[in-house]
This record gives structure tokens, sequence and C-alpha cells, in this order.
């Protein structure tokens, strides 16, 4: 099964010692020529990355490489989203017979630091943040469309600007749009308004997390 491409970092990273971000040096010049160009900002969820691949005849999960092992909480989970004869209807009367990639989060308890998006201590669940079919990754609206039909959360919009203002954003440790207890956000992920590549084809994403700027705020 297609794994999900890695998300790079905004900035490079020191090599001299420190292994800080270098502030301003760009990992990819495209990156950095539309940086001053509008920016969708979404949470970054801090949990497991779970992929649900549809071939245009059935379904399948799969983790973040095809040998990780997806808890078996969540599997019951993605069995109630995706599983059965009645999803696998809603997959082929939106899709057809096209291969679909649902990219997604599973968080939650015993998940990373999961635990903080929930109450009980034992719900783990699934949260949508891609939409892939065939080649081409879907825009935000189809996305959401997905997951309406499905019935799964989407990750959260948490604001619309520049690349600079979004690294502004996360110095004020912004806290979590998602579940009920008050904690920080992890980061956001950042994609132009429009989807775009590189001159080699790689797809213009960037994570900033706040674990990688809080040095700044503490020098």
């Amino acid at each position: 099964m297609k794994e999900y491409h890695k998300i790079e970092t905004l900035y490079v990273r020191d090599i001299e010692g420190t292994k800080k971000l270098i502030e301003g040096s760009f990992r990819n010049e495209a990156v950095q020529f539309i940086a001053d160009k509008p920016w969708i900002w979404t949470e970054k969820v801090d949990g497991t990355n779970i992929r649900i691949h549809w071939d245009g005849h059935t379904v399948e999960y799969g983790g973040r490489t095809d040998k990780a092992q997806i808890p078996a909480v969540l599997v019951n989970k993605l069995n109630e989203y995706f599983g059965g004869e009645t999803n696998a209807q809603l997959f082929e009367q939106t899709f057809g017979d096209r291969e679909v990639f649902i990219y997604g989060e599973g968080y939650g308890a015993k998940i990373q630091s999961g635990g903080d998006y929930v109450d009980d201590g034992v719900t783990q669940d699934f949260i949508m943040f891609d939409l892939q079919i065939g080649e081409n990754f879907q825009p935000r609206e189809s996305v959401e469309r997905c997951a309406e039909t499905f019935g799964v959360k989407v990750v959260p919009i948490v604001g619309q600007g520049t690349l600079y203002e979004a690294v502004d954003y996360i110095k004020t440790h912004p806290t979590s749009q998602l579940g009920k207890k008050t904690h920080e956000m992890e980061g956001v992920v950042c994609r132009p308004t429009i989807e775009l590549n590189d001159r080699c084809h790689n797809r213009l994403i960037v994570k900033i997390k706040w674990e990688d700027f809080k040095h700044f705020i503490e020098e």
C-alpha cells in the first residue's frame, strides 16, 4: 500500500552542534518563494499515521508503514467508519472504481500524547487530514466532504496567512482545538491555498512544531 509522503520541517537545522532550527533558512527554495503567499494552517495531531485504501473494490487499512501495527481498539473504530458492506457501497457510490487513499491520524489513549485529546483514558479515534484520488491530492473542500460522508472528524483549520505569520502563531504556544481537556497544540501543518509541487514534483507542504520553535522564545 502506498505510504503517505514525509512532511518536511519549514527550516533547516544547525549542523554545528545545537541541532536547532535556523529561522529564515528554508529547506525548500520553492516553499521560500511563496512563503509570503496565503497558506492554510491545520492543527497537527500527535498520534499515529493511518491510511485507508479503496482500490475500487475493497477497503484495507495500514499504519505509517506496511509493518506498523494498529491498536485493536483503533481497528474497531476504523471498521465502524469504513468497514462492512454499507461503507463499501459508500466508497463505490462516491469514488467508483478509482483508487483512493484517505489519510488521517489515529489518536487517543496510549497513542503518543493522545491521552490529552480524550477524557476517559481508553478512547481511541480517527481524524482525517488528507485525501488522494489517483495521484492527485484533493482540496480542503473535498477532504471535508469525504469526512462528512463517512462520519469522521477532520483536522481543524486554525488560521490562514503567510508562513511567517504561521511561525509567529506557533511561538504563542496556542491551545489545541481538539478534545475537551485544555492542552497545548503540537503544531500546524501548512499548505498553499492551491495544491503546488516543486521542480522535483514534491508536494509543497510543511510542518511547524512548537517543540522546534520554543527555544526562540526561551532565548
